[in-house]
């Protein structure tokens, strides 16, 4: 038996993280391959049993889980966000939770046939959205202006709330009478709202209170963490049925707005640990679903995910958003992205089994048809989001514009050659004198610093993909990536290679610890600017059928640095020491090339420069060649 359970216990992790490593191989969400994982897994071959794997606890496991999930949402929201997308957040979680709980019961009960009480059920599960499904759509879609902050409050925020919706609606009907129902509600959400929220803020201010005065040593700082947030949640549980989803949130949210500690390395901890629960959980309750339960699936269950879709998540966005001030296509597009995820999924299966134990039979309909609508919702939105967001112009996509970190006169040079080539370009500088200049020539500029907690708020990165560190502190370079990977992935990243390495001292950086190291691994920051000063210039080329990039290297020699690389299609790409681009006729090169001996047309050498031999160079203007 033991070995039944260890090797469960392993095929379930194997499962979750293959399925999370495909789907973003494969640009999915991750939760519809998690779930046909689970499913594949559990009903459809028997190979993973979650009730033998786990037994009694998996359903406390599962709750403990998801309060995490939320509290880790709770870390990533902003007060100053809130200050300008509050109202509508506000409308969409108060009166828009409402609309969608009635509709979604009326669908229930008219399409489906369901009985009313688990109807009002039903639409009360169906309510919650959450953090593990809206944040991956938003990374990937990016969209514009104040739609992201509005669907990743109300994401994180309804989740606590539509769970005690939920619990009322069970009790009620666990009860058996709707006798003085509004008065145990409105004590059940008094009681749920000051006693999770307060044993929230209480756990943030003691978390702030341990790391301030240095109780803790930096490797204890996220298990300590970790385990305020547990003991928070099962305190609220404790006084108050079901509030620990909140406190946790709560939590969360106190902290991420306090300003006396830093918390980016607690948010990294959890952020990596939410993906881990994340593919544990879908995996686990998809393969606990019983085959018999597809049975469910017909005409009928399919018409109730599409009223959900088309009419109830477009009238409640509409009605709760009348007196807004975001424009028809944000609204458009919020009425289009409403996925269901794991708390929906924890919710029904929860009360499902306890409904079945109570001598409720027909409840064991609650946990197909809650999965129906997570598969189905996910898989739409998840599809169907990116091209709604660009038809309705609300969508960053494949942005290729470039963050340079430094406005140096080298990255001032290079952002005017990427911005001769239509891309949009942004350098950030503590520097006011540097920030200054850089805007005399009309370069976007945004003066910071790099590393500060708020810069990720501050700055305006629409239309932008891609990180270049290009000052000389090669500290501060690697520290820069490392931050904004969070937002354009590792891939993206890229910095100059560090003094010591381009010196061949033998020395290594760790991985983990720096960028991508660009353009060649012998150009430093202090070869750069060499090379600036001595005459070299950025040079732009055209790769033809007759002028090709072999063409190129032999008319410019070695000392030719190819720097970015733009494709027929307009996307950047740029040159790495960790890989090589093959540009290909009707691709266009931009590189730093020696300057050209006006009478034999040959690049003057470096060594020749500094045996001074003469700083001859064809026309140019600050440093860019734009001949072919």
């Amino acid at each position: 038996m033991s070995e039944e359970v260890f090797l469960g216990f392993a095929s379930v992790l194997i499962l979750g993280i293959t399925a999370q490593w495909i789907a973003w191989r494969i640009k999915l969400p991750s939760i519809v391959l998690l779930l046909v994982f689970g499913i594949v897994a559990g009903p459809l071959t028997g190979f993973v049993d979650p009730d033998l794997v786990f037994g009694d606890l998996l359903f406390p496991v599962v709750s403990i889980s998801v309060a995490i999930i939320l509290f880790e949402g709770g870390l990533s929201l902003d007060f100053s966000e809130y200050k300008d997308t509050g109202g509508a957040v506000h409308s969409l979680i108060i009166i828009g939770s409402i609309i969608t709980w009635l509709l979604s019961a009326a669908g229930a009960y008219f399409i489906i046939g369901l009985d009313l009480n688990l109807s009002v059920l039903l639409g009360a599960i169906l309510v919650v959205s959450g953090p593990t499904v809206i944040v991956p759509l938003l990374i990937q879609i990016r969209p514009t202006g104040s739609v992201s902050k509005i669907l990743s409050w109300e994401g994180i925020l309804i989740d606590p709330l539509g769970a005690l919706l939920a619990v009322l609606v069970y009790e009620v009907i666990a009860g058996g009478s709707t006798g003085g129902v509004y008065g145990f509600a409105a004590l059940a959400i008094i009681k749920t709202v000051l006693i999770g929220g307060g044993i929230g803020v209480a756990g943030a201010f003691i978390v702030v209170y341990i790391i301030k005065r240095y109780w803790l040593p930096d490797y204890l700082t996220n298990p300590v963490t970790l385990m305020f947030v547990i003991i928070g949640f099962a305190l609220s549980n404790m006084f108050q049925p079901e509030s620990g989803l909140l406190a946790a949130t709560v939590m969360g949210i106190a902290m991420a707005n306090q300003r006396s500690v830093g918390v980016k390395r607690i948010t990294e901890f959890i952020e990596n640990l939410r993906v881990l629960l994340l593919s544990i959980l879908f995996i686990l309750l998809a393969a606990r679903l019983d085959p018999a339960s597809f049975e469910h699936v017909n005409m009928l269950t399919l018409l109730f995910l599409a009223f959900l879709i088309v009419i109830v998540r477009p009238v409640s966005v509409f009605l709760s958003t009348l007196k807004s001030k975001i424009t028809w296509r944000e609204k458009c597009f919020l009425a289009l992205v409403y996925p269901r995820g794991i708390v929906a999924a924890a919710v029904a299966s929860v009360f499902a089994l306890k409904l079945v134990q109570s001598g409720y039979p027909e409840a064991h309909q609650l946990v197909p048809l809650t999965f129906l609508v997570i598969v189905g919702t996910v898989t739409f939105y998840g599809l169907g989001s990116p091209i709604f967001a660009r038809l309705l112009g609300v969508s960053q996509a494949n942005p290729q514009g470039v963050l340079i970190v430094g406005a140096n006169p080298c990255a001032v040079r290079m952002a005017e050659a990427l911005m001769g080539e239509g891309f949009r370009v942004l350098l950030v500088d503590s520097n006011r004198y540097n920030i200054y200049t850089s805007r005399l020539k009309g370069i976007a500029c945004h003066h910071g610093s790099i590393a500060s907690e708020s810069i990720m708020r501050n700055l305006d990165i629409e239309g932008i993909g891609k990180i270049i560190a290009l000052t000389p502190n090669d500290g501060f370079n690697s520290l820069a990536t490392i931050h904004f990977a969070e937002i354009f992935g590792s891939s993206e990243a890229y910095q100059l290679t560090p003094s010591k390495m381009g010196q061949s001292s033998g020395e290594e950086a760790s991985k983990s610890l720096h960028g991508r190291f660009v353009f060649d691994k012998g150009l430093t920051y202090t070869d750069l600017s060499e090379r600036f000063m001595a005459g070299s210039v950025l040079k732009k080329t055209d790769i033809t059928e007759t002028f090709g990039f072999d063409a190129f290297k032999n008319l410019y020699g070695e000392s030719a640095v190819p720097l970015f690389l733009v494709t027929k299609d307009k996307n950047l790409q740029i040159f790495t020491v960790d890989s090589e681009l093959s540009p290909k006729p009707g691709q266009t090169i931009l590189s730093l090339v020696d300057p050209v001996d006006k009478d034999t047309s040959v690049p003057i050498g470096l060594v020749e420069l500094e045996e001074g031999k003469g700083r001859k160079g064809g026309k140019k203007e600050n440093g860019f060649d734009s001949s072919a």
